[in-house]
């Protein structure tokens, strides 16, 4: 009889929230195996599984991203199918609640299930939420920050990642092409914005797995120093320049752009991804340290995702903040160029890759969820599931505008204004390659 009545609570939740989604090709199944499907359903984009009876009411009571992140990722629900379209309820769940926290007796209903004695499936896991200590955005934090988010396994990003271990944004030429392929052309893009030469010295800031130094050494003959704060890139990298014989002509440190001495210049400076890590509050820092680290004439190429309307969820209520991204922030395109110009840098080239990288991380949700049995050999299953959502939901994010993805390039001018720059950018499509 309890098993009755919490399924006819849930299904009038399931009716109130989803009845007049537009959305309405997918099915929501309870932990008894009924199911309900909104009027005028076709096909399962997917199916949302409720493995709880209390799993929905827990859900709506306080409708935040890290709360539906983590009964995700506990088992709380489970999701078969093109997790991608489980994101496209977001907005009927934010305005249906808007209408429905109104009433009481939607209250009524919700308490009520959430009092009931049941029993409930959870998983159990080892990471857990970020536990940073220290003052944000400083090196030690950081430190903390990084390991948190890359330290969890080469094996295991290996699974999902392209050859070269890129963990950034790719580059597709047309819509067809493989993920090796695309990450080689994002790596040729970048080295014809900045017009290597072989001999250049790059610094590469955050470095991650050392595939931009390996191609720009290999195809372009540059010398270069890349930096990172996790160990197991730093060790990674070290060892992959050295099977490539490319030690003596490129290397990496574990260290902070911070702690880059200003008498070590360079001819070019990239940052791949590396951006996200930094703040609002150390964004003038970024930038000078970056603008006092290049030689006069030097080109600067930063990659980073961006967001037009700053996050108004607090830092604790933020699933990416809590189990993905500790401290991580993101900036408009336009505050973070008006900074970057105020330390002396000349704006030059400006390209937004949005659409690339929500493919880019549909090609790695892919990887993964093929890759689930040899991926559990690294991880445990609540690591698996917590990389699942985010990055389906962080590909659903870029397809409808949420995220950008800007490509800058920056120059540090010669006096009176002048560069080594062409007159237009015909030179960076021309006989393309990016094969190694």
């Amino acid at each position: 009889m309890k098993d009755e009545k919490l399924t006819g609570k849930n299904l009038k939740i399931i009716e109130a929230f989803f009845s007049d989604s537009p959305f309405r090709d997918f099915t929501v199944r309870l932990w008894n195996g009924k199911e309900w499907s909104p009027t005028g359903h076709k096909e399962d984009k997917f199916v949302l599984i409720l493995n709880n009876p209390k799993t929905l009411a827990k859900l709506l009571y306080f409708p935040v991203d890290r709360r539906l992140g983590e009964a995700f990722i506990y088992g709380e629900f489970d999701v078969e199918g093109d997790m991608f379209w489980l994101f496209a309820l977001e907005n009927q769940i934010e305005r249906k609640f808007k209408q429905l926290a109104k009433k009481p007796s939607f209250w009524a209903l919700i308490f009520s299930i959430l009092k009931a004695k049941v029993e409930e499936k959870r998983l159990s896991g080892k990471r857990g939420p970020a536990k940073l200590r220290g003052k944000v955005h400083s090196i030690e934090r950081d430190r903390q920050a990084i390991s948190y988010h890359y330290d969890v396994s080469n094996e295991f990003f290996s699974l999902w990642l392209d050859d070269l271990m890129n963990y950034s944004c790719a580059y597709f030429r047309n819509w067809n092409e493989d993920l090796n392929t695309a990450q080689r052309n994002k790596l040729e893009l970048i080295c014809r914005k900045l017009r290597l030469k072989p001999g250049e010295r790059i610094l590469d800031i955050g470095c991650g797995w050392g595939g931009f130094l390996i191609y720009a050494a290999k195809k372009y003959g540059v010398k270069g120093l890349g930096i990172t704060l996790s160990k197991n890139q730093y060790e990674y990298a070290k060892e992959r320049i050295k099977r490539e014989g490319l030690e003596g002509q490129v290397e990496v440190q574990y260290r902070d752009y911070r702690e880059v001495e200003e008498w070590e210049s360079f001819d070019k400076l990239v940052s791949i991804g590396m951006f996200e890590h930094v703040g609002r509050e150390m964004l003038e820092e970024y930038f000078l340290r970056a603008y006092k680290l290049l030689k006069p004439g030097g080109l600067f190429m930063n990659h980073g995702i961006t967001r037009r309307v700053p996050l108004k969820l607090p830092g604790r209520w933020s699933f990416s903040n809590t189990y993905i991204f500790p401290d991580g922030e993101l900036h408009s395109i336009s505050h973070t160029l008006s900074v970057a110009e105020k330390v002396g840098f000349e704006v030059r080239d400006v390209e937004n890759l949005r659409e690339h990288y929500a493919l880019t991380l549909k090609h790695w949700a892919r990887n993964l969820e093929s890759n689930r049995e040899e991926a559990l050999k690294y991880v445990d299953e609540v690591t698996y599931r917590t990389w699942r959502i985010f990055l389906t939901g962080s590909s659903y994010g870029f397809a409808t505008e949420r995220f950008g993805l800007h490509q800058s390039l920056l120059v540090k001018n010669l006096p009176g204004g002048k560069n080594h720059l062409p007159i237009n950018r015909e030179d960076i499509y021309r006989n393309w390659d990016s094969s190694l």
